[in-house]
């Protein structure tokens, strides 16, 4: 993974930077989306979640490794990244509550992904991705804080990332993913597998009614997406 995230291929600057400072918790998991895998990755994110601040308060990350499938397309990918998602919030949703910051609701302008009682952005990364920065050698989950991501735009280290990150993207794909969006202007469930979603594509999560009971933060940090 080091190889990829370093490389000339990778335009995650702040992916880069997190490896570089040894902020970047890297776990190795079963095949993704197994029952098994959910109960261990769940357990790891948890953790994380909770140890998150003391790691580093701007670019602490997890990534999630997988040991397969790696021969999937990106449909059937996107397809195991929901499940894997349903599966953890399934697991999540009697132990923690979901983060007030964002909605559950995967059609909400304001939708994250929350587990371990945080709210993360999810990237997904696998050997079939159309997107050449998303072209990983095993099937991968990057979880972004949300919180962190407020906190580096209002230091104005996010909006040069983002500039950063783009031109890099445009340089080696020649444009950027259709589906980007700003955070509050759509939902960016749409962007986590990498696939550009077609439109009238409707999310295949399903919150727990208990998510919808937490008070909402009518100031959450705004946040933008991915290549």
């Amino acid at each position: 993974m080091t190889e990829k995230l370093l490389g000339p291929e990778f335009s995650c600057v702040a992916g880069k930077s997190a490896q570089l400072r040894g902020t970047l918790v890297h776990r190795h998991f079963g095949r993704l989306a197994d029952p098994g895998t959910t109960t261990e990755l769940h357990a790891a994110l948890a953790d994380f979640a909770a140890r998150r601040e003391d790691i580093d308060p701007l670019m602490a990350t997890f990534a999630a490794t997988f040991s397969g499938p790696a021969d999937t397309d990106e449909t059937e990918f996107e397809e195991l990244l929901w499940k894997q998602l349903q599966d953890l919030h399934d697991l999540d949703t009697g132990v923690f509550p979901w983060d007030p910051s964002v909605d559950p609701d995967p059609a909400s302008e304001r939708f994250g992904f929350s587990v371990g009682g945080h709210a993360f952005f999810v990237v997904g990364l696998h050997p079939g991705a159309s997107r050449i920065t998303r072209r990983f050698p095993q099937p991968t989950l990057v979880f972004n804080s949300h919180l962190q991501f407020g906190r580096l735009k209002e230091k104005g280290i996010y909006q040069r990332i983002q500039g950063q990150v783009r031109e890099r993207e445009l340089e080696l794909q020649g444009s950027l993913n259709p589906n980007l969006s700003e955070f509050g202007a759509a939902s960016e469930a749409a962007q986590y597998s990498g696939r550009p979603v077609p439109e009238g594509w409707t999310c295949p999560f399903h919150p727990a009614p208990t998510a919808f009971t937490a008070d909402r933060d009518p100031v959450a940090s705004e946040e933008s997406s991915t290549p």
